[in-house]
């Protein structure tokens, strides 16, 4: 209990000697907790300001005057601009306030103990609020240990699940060796059956390599013959070279169509010479005059941007006609059937027999020998690709499962059991995606894309680092910084998210309650309700 005799209170605090109990007083000026009252014991007529800069009288502590500069003289008036008041609430939890609110006519003490001298019709409703706040506290200790007892299920999850990964790690990276070693013995046989073919066909190349060789060889023979066949029959006067005046009296090279050979035209189909012999003419001038003349028989048609009406299409030797429309349509269809691999492509009739043009080009016939090889080859590269394809998922799942295990889950690996676990929140606008460990995302109600606002990066509590996760690069905002999420973690039955906000641009809020954060207060490791209040003035 407490007495105010004018500007002093004295707490009667009772005190257990030999069995019996004795009541002490322990005088303090008003606005002074118990655990100053040391610094404001008398000692005569005067007192030292705290700051021991002054000393003045004893009566003179809370004169409503500001004698000290520490303001240590006047804590249960307004006189002083730093001063402290101490609300001492018995019932409920002490307060301190700044001394320039006492006597305002507000009451902020719930015992009234600041407005002693305004005449404001305060009420001490210490024990009504103390009250609630205990009741406030019991319930939060009740869920406190309903929680706590959850969370202990779920560290044995948490603790469990990594002694599974680390049984899964373990027979991943047996696999692994065991996978390895596979990939290497089937790129050993395939390498073997590799070798063996290229061996056999390398004598069919040989022989398509000699075949075409040949073919080239009787293809200059022919092409020389023809050069000098041409040779003579444009040199009239046979004295061994061709001049101007001769290619001038040949119309074909009338290149303008004016009716007439120019010089320069003439000199154009010599390489600009005014006369070339033989040698010079098959090396230099026939590579010119050829595709000319093909040109002008209609043999060779040089490519062209558009498809024009004198393209033949198809086997039957049939000219499109003047339709354009007609060769369009085809066209697509025939590009149609290139893009999907449906059809085969007709090849352009060149003059050719149809019994010829329908032969088209195919592999090699091998012998028998040669064919089992190359069957053995093929078999030999699927077994090594299916190998290598089972050592890559396992590379891949084993990343998968160390990545797992490194991961922070808390103190006792409580958070360990909500691993990629996901959970939505909606409000007006979005719906909001969290998936622990993982990422975290937004979507508009109305429908469309998901934005995503961060993935996974660490913890970032203060002082308990697991009351706070991050997730971070997340999607740049236009005109902006990358998006990211905070995660505030607090106590609840269930795992959810409770709230969500944006406080900055592009940074968002998240507050989700689970089980996983409850914990029962570490210095007691009882229900917090049956703790003994610790406050000195109840």
């Amino acid at each position: 209990m407490w007495i105010k005799v004018e500007s002093i209170i004295l707490t009667l605090t009772v005190v257990d000697l030999f069995g019996g109990y004795v009541w002490s007083e322990i005088p303090r000026p008003r606005g002074v907790s118990i655990s100053r009252a040391n610094l404001y014991a008398t000692s005569g007529d005067s007192f030292t300001c705290l700051d021991g800069l002054k000393t003045i009288k004893y009566n003179q502590i809370n004169d409503d005057f500001c004698d000290c500069l520490d303001s240590s003289d006047e804590p249960g008036t307004a006189a002083c601009p730093d001063g402290k008041f101490h609300c001492t609430n018995a019932g409920h939890k002490p307060k301190t306030i700044p001394s320039s609110r006492v006597n305002d006519g507000i009451c902020d003490c719930c015992d009234a103990s600041d407005e002693y001298d305004s005449g404001a019709k305060c009420v001490n409703n210490c024990s009504e609020l103390g009250k609630e706040d205990r009741l406030r506290e019991k319930q939060k200790a009740e869920l406190a240990k309903m929680g706590s007892q959850m969370r202990a299920e779920m560290v044995r999850k948490g603790k469990a699940l990594r002694e599974e990964h680390k049984s899964r790690l373990s027979e991943l990276e047996r696999a692994r060796e065991e996978a390895e070693s596979l990939k290497q013995e089937r790129e050993k046989i395939k390498q073997d059956a590799e070798e063996l073919e290229n061996a056999a066909l390398q004598i069919y190349r040989d022989a398509a390599e000699a075949e075409k060789r040949e073919r080239e060889e009787v293809e200059a023979d022919n092409n020389k013959k023809e050069a000098e066949e041409t040779f003579r029959k444009y040199d009239s006067n046979g004295d061994g070279v061709i001049e101007i005046a001769e290619l001038q009296t040949r119309i074909v090279f009338d290149r303008n169509r004016d009716g007439q050979v120019s010089v320069e035209e003439a000199k154009f189909f010599l390489e600009e010479h005014d006369q070339i012999d033989l040698e010079t003419f098959v090396t230099l001038a026939w590579p010119r005059i050829k595709p000319f003349l093909m040109l002008d028989s209609g043999l060779f048609k040089p490519p062209a941007e558009e498809p024009t009406e004198e393209e033949q299409y198809g086997q039957d030797g049939e000219h499109i006609g003047e339709d354009r429309g007609e060769f369009t349509d085809d066209a697509e269809e025939e590009e149609e059937e290139e893009e999907t691999g449906e059809g085969e492509v007709e090849p352009i009739d060149d003059g050719i027999d149809d019994e010829v043009e329908e032969t088209t080009p195919q592999a090699p016939e091998y012998d028998p020998e040669t064919q089992k090889l190359v069957e053995m080859a093929n078999e030999a590269r699927n077994q090594f690709s299916v190998a290598d394809r089972e050592l890559r998922e396992i590379d891949t799942d084993l990343q998968n499962l160390k990545d797992a295990i490194e991961k922070d889950y808390g103190l006792e690996d409580e958070f360990a059991p909500l691993n990629g676990e996901c959970f939505t929140y909606e409000d007006r606008e979005y719906v909001y995606k969290l998936c622990l460990f993982d990422r975290a995302s937004q979507q508009p109600r109305s429908g469309g894309a998901e934005t995503r606002l961060g993935a996974w990066d660490k913890w970032i509590g203060k002082p308990n680092p697991y009351s706070t996760m991050l997730y971070a690069n997340g999607a740049s905002c236009w005109n902006g910084p990358q998006r990211s999420a905070t995660v505030h973690v607090e106590c609840g039955l269930d795992t959810r998210i409770t709230g969500v906000s944006e406080p900055n641009r592009c940074e968002y809020v998240y507050t989700l309650e689970t089980p996983a954060a409850c914990s029962l207060p570490a210095n007691t490791g009882k229900d917090p309700s049956d703790r003994a209040d610790s406050h000195d003035e109840l």
